[in-house]
């Protein structure tokens, strides 16, 4: 007889009871799909409406069309009042076909204080207008990035009123971000990192590309680095705002220059974010106002070989805190 055997049947592998992926990433600190914060108004501040204008929306947080008001006449209490809250509101307003001298350009944007001048920039028929003419074939400067206005100063422009005399056939169009939108949205642990922090902004880096050497040195006694904090909050709102961007901050105080770049970087890459965007197609007599406090913009440089015609007025504002 043979002797009795037994066999141990094979032992099935024991499958995991979900699906199991293979190893995957994406760089790091880039901007990613999903829910975005979208408020327009501060926590806690109802709508109201608008009983001396129309008003259209344009985006979702920022930009809105102003209908029915001339800006070529002055401006009642009521009235100024009510744009104001609407400025704050929607970041920048619209205004069709105003056609306005450069004279009642600087009378409205009075309304909103004292204006300021920008000596490395040309002028238009007086000191506080700046004319940005890109004439056919000229090279493109300040334009293109994504900013906010003469943050080297200690105290930035609150605003500004532009309107364009010139416009191509296509193209030139501006678009603006809402940096309280950029804020709201960026991980807890990054906001954690520049609650509080300070950066360094410079006026040589937006300049620099465009202006020999020999312009630009006899301003560097007038405008000095300056500090601002990253994060500032919104002197009339409240509402906390990104405050950094790619033409004039340069560094984070406190951190080494690589931990620096690689965090402004993450952080400039915020204004590029559509939902946060509005984009204006400019008409002939145009009139744009925005917060330069709570936003940044970009004019788009699609229109060669046709030129441009713009003229700003900035309104001198307060130090970020």
């Amino acid at each position: 007889m043979f002797p009795l055997t037994t066999t141990t049947p094979p032992v099935s592998p024991v499958l995991p009871s979900f699906p199991v992926l293979r190893d995957h990433r994406i760089p790091a600190d880039g901007l990613y799909e999903g829910t975005r914060i979208l408020e327009r108004l501060p926590t806690g501040v109802p709508e109201r409406p608008y009983e001396r204008f129309e008003l259209v929306p344009q985006a979702r947080t920022i930009g809105a069309v102003v209908r029915s008001v001339d800006l070529s006449r002055p401006l009642t209490d009521e009235l100024r009042e009510e744009l104001n809250r609407a400025l704050l509101e929607w970041k920048v307003l619209f205004f069709r076909g105003q056609h306005l001298t450069s004279a009642a350009q600087r009378d409205f944007a009075r309304n909103w204080g004292e204006l300021e001048t920008n000596p490395l920039l040309a002028t238009g028929d007086a000191a506080e207008v700046v004319r940005f003419d890109k004439a056919t074939g000229a090279a493109p400067t300040f334009e293109n990035v994504w900013h906010t206005d003469v943050t080297f100063r200690p105290r930035p422009a609150m605003g500004a009123v532009l309107q364009l005399r010139e416009v191509p056939p296509f193209g030139g169009d501006t678009m603006w971000a809402d940096m309280a939108a950029a804020y709201d949205n960026l991980p807890e642990d990054v906001r954690a990192r520049i609650d509080g922090a300070r950066a360094v902004h410079d006026f040589l880096p937006g300049f620099a590309r465009f202006y020999p050497a020999e312009r630009l040195a006899p301003y560097q006694e007038q405008f000095p680095p300056v500090e601002h904090p990253v994060v500032r909050r919104h002197p009339e709102t409240g509402r906390r705002m990104l405050f950094v961007n790619t033409s004039f901050t340069t560094r984070i105080v406190g951190m080494g220059q690589e931990e620096s770049d690689r965090l402004l970087r993450l952080l400039f890459q915020q204004a590029h974010v559509p939902e946060f965007q509005v984009r204006f197609r400019w008409q002939q007599g145009d009139v744009a106002f925005w917060d330069n406090r709570a936003t940044q913009h970009y004019a788009v440089n699609d229109y060669a070989p046709h030129g441009r015609v713009a003229e700003r007025v900035a309104i001198a504002g307060d130090q970020p805190f």
